[in-house]
C-alpha cells in the first residue's frame, strides 16, 4: 500500500507499506523515491501522527466537516446550478449541473482554492484539518458570492 502527503500534513512524503514477505526480499536502497522524506518532513510526519492520535481530534474534524456542509447547504440553498453538497469529514463536494470551471476561477480570484474533480462539474473542497470555523465561514461566503460567475460566463 502506498501513502503520501497527508502523512506530513501536506508536505511531500511517500511511504510504501509492504508485507513481511516483501520486506524480506528487498534491501535498503532497493526502492528509491523522490518523496522518501528527509529529516524535516519525517519530523512533520511524526508530529502529524501524534496530533491525529490525540483523543477527540478526529471527532473534531468530523464535527467541522458537518458544520461546513450545513453552512454550504444554507448559503447555497436555492441556487439553480447546485445539485448536491456531499462529503465525509472535511472532504466536501459541491455538485453542479454546469461545468465548475467558472466557479473555480472566480473563487481563486476571491482567495479560495477549490479544484474540480474529474467529472468537471464537482467542486472539491479539502481544507486543512486545523481549519477554523471562521475560515470555513469565509470560504462558504466566497463560494456563495462567486456562484453567479456561471451567468457571467454564458452571457
Amino acid at each position: 500500500m502506498s501513502l503520501a502527503k497527508p502523512l506530513a500534513n501536506g508536505l511531500l512524503i511517500g511511504v510504501a507499506l509492504v508485507t513481511e514477505k516483501v520486506a524480506a526480499a528487498i534491501n535498503y536502497g532497493d526502492h528509491g523515491t523522490a518523496f522518501g522524506g528527509g529529516p524535516f518532513v519525517c519530523h512533520a510526519t511524526l508530529a502529524t501522527l501524534d496530533k491525529i492520535q490525540k483523543p477527540g481530534y478526529l471527532a473534531e474534524v468530523t464535527r467541522k466537516g458537518e458544520y461546513f456542509k450545513q453552512l454550504l447547504k444554507t448559503k447555497l440553498s436555492g441556487h439553480p446550478h447546485v445539485r448536491e453538497i456531499r462529503g465525509a469529514g472535511l472532504i466536501v463536494g459541491i455538485e453542479l449541473d454546469v461545468p465548475a470551471a467558472p466557479l473555480v476561477d472566480a473563487c481563486l480570484d476571491g482567495g479560495v482554492f477549490v479544484p474540480t474533480t474529474r467529472k468537471g462539474n464537482v467542486v472539491r473542497l479539502v481544507p486543512t484539518l486545523i481549519v477554523s470555523e471562521k475560515e470555513l465561514e469565509q470560504a462558504a461566503e466566497v463560494i456563495r458570492e462567486c456562484l453567479p460567475a456561471h451567468e457571467a460566463s454564458t452571457s
